[in-house]
């Protein structure tokens, strides 16, 4: 079968879900990539074998002209490639791959990994993205969720049959990419807290930077420091000036975007996210996998990656008071026990995350709908 993954930016297809294409590839399937263009992600696609169809899609538009024009490329994407099965992830992809699949009379497997800004910044669009779910979603051969919060709400909200939903354990972890690196020795006062994602005030960043400075009255010489891309195309995104009024301040150091955060991770001893709401947050996940203790809040999605007083600690959601209570308990910590929790993080990772679980449960829907395609 010839099967399209879309998602709404090159970057998640080539570092979330490479594995799975590869993997569907080596199953006998051909794939297809399609998302907005970037040539150097078009690039890493093609060295893996997979084919980049450029569509856009952009991240944070509600203009009704430009946003169908978007779900009439992709619908025409699907049929000049002759697509056979959709996947989808990002809510945007997800809501513009199953209207032009429905058109088309495609099957399409929707990812819902977290319900998006819509759900946690309710307004009207809020109300228009649950009738584009209630359209579609419901028609989908299988919709997969990151944790059982958003399963709950898809269901009672009757936006999907339940018969047709699965779990999933978020996106999984390449186990082989991600192993244990070794502490760095420093003095015990000076630990370095390290926040992974998109800069955006949904993610926590704000409640960080505040939790930041009551720590440093404690442990001035503890470091902060943030990882991941500014600029983004979302009216949550923290402005560049904020970022660089924090710097100035000496309160945070940012390290701008990568495409391996592994060395990052390997140089920090906690890694926080204060996120309001996720599907299961990779990055904690990824950090866990190498034996870094988390910090997170106790939102769905976020707690499912830490068990609070053994791999790492949760904050209530945004309250920076509260989580610069976790930072200052588990700056207490021994550092026996934070090298324990690092432990008991990498253990469960491969006990109930790794990332073949994921791509299992995939091929297995792809091979259903294969035979009964073949029928």
């Amino acid at each position: 079968m010839r099967i399209a993954v879309v998602a709404n930016t090159a970057w998640y297809l080539v570092n979330f879900r490479l594995n799975l294409m590869s993997a569907l590839q080596a199953a006998g399937h051909e794939v297809v990539a399609i998302a907005p263009p970037d040539d150097l992600q078009e690039r890493c696609l093609q060295a893996a074998g997979v084919r980049f169809i450029p569509v856009p899609i952009s991240g944070s538009g509600t203009h009704p002209l430009r946003e169908s024009r978007s779900v009439l490329l992709l619908r025409r994407a699907f049929q000049r490639q002759g697509v056979h099965v959709v996947l989808s992830y990002t809510p945007k992809g997800n809501l513009y791959s199953a209207l032009g699949a429905l058109s088309l009379g495609l099957p399409f497997v929707p990812n819902v990994s977290g319900l998006g800004r819509a759900f946690i910044r309710k307004n009207w669009v809020t109300a228009v993205v649950k009738l584009l779910y209630r359209l579609t979603l419901g028609r989908a051969s299988t919709v997969f969720f990151q944790n059982l919060d958003d399963m709950a709400i898809f269901v009672h909200a009757g936006l999907v049959p339940p018969e047709r939903c699965k779990r999933l354990p978020g996106s999984g972890v390449d186990l082989s990419r991600f192993s244990v690196a070794p502490f760095r020795v420093r003095e015990h006062d000076a630990p370095v807290f390290l926040l992974v994602a998109r800069l955006l005030w949904d993610k926590g960043v704000g409640e960080f930077a505040k939790a930041a400075r009551m720590v440093r009255r404690h442990y001035p010489n503890a470091q902060f420091q943030l990882l991941g891309f500014l600029d983004v195309d979302n009216p949550s995104a923290v402005p560049r000036a904020q970022v660089h009024e924090w710097e100035a301040e000496g309160l945070l150091t940012y390290l701008g975007p990568t495409d391996d955060v592994r060395p990052f991770l390997a140089a920090a001893d906690c890694v926080v996210l204060p996120s309001y709401r996720e599907g299961v947050p990779r990055t904690l996940l990824e950090a866990a996998a190498m034996g870094r203790p988390v910090i997170t809040t106790d939102a769905p999605g976020c707690r499912d990656t830490v068990v609070h007083g053994q791999t790492g600690l949760m904050c209530r959601v945004a309250d920076a008071d509260d989580l610069a209570s976790q930072m200052l308990a588990w700056s207490a910590l021994p550092v026996t026990e934070r090298h324990a929790q690092g432990q008991r993080g990498r253990k469960r990772v491969e006990a109930e995350f790794d990332e073949r679980l994921v791509i299992q449960a995939y091929v297995q829907v792809v091979q259903q709908l294969a035979a009964s395609l073949n029928k």
